[in-house]
């Protein structure tokens, strides 16, 4: 999926897929184990898409929460 497609989902769109992510990244680190993966480059796609949709969820975090000020320097 797009990153573009992926900030046009919504916050809990975007946990659904994030648990459908890492529920695939857990299928494929087993298949690694038992020696039936093939497509070793499958592992590292899915890791990046985990990444970018974090990262789409942190962002949409930040965005709704008001920066906090410090007092005095602490």
């Amino acid at each position: 999926m797009n990153i573009t497609e992926l900030r046009q989902k919504s916050l809990t769109e975007l946990e659904t897929e994030l648990l459908a992510s890492k529920r695939e990244h857990f299928n494929l680190r087993m298949q690694i184990g038992s020696n039936q993966l093939t497509k070793t480059h499958r592992v590292r796609e899915v890791k990046r898409y985990i990444a970018r949709i974090k990262t789409i969820i942190r962002e949409m975090q930040q965005a709704n929460v008001p920066a906090k000020q410090t007092e005095g320097g602490k």
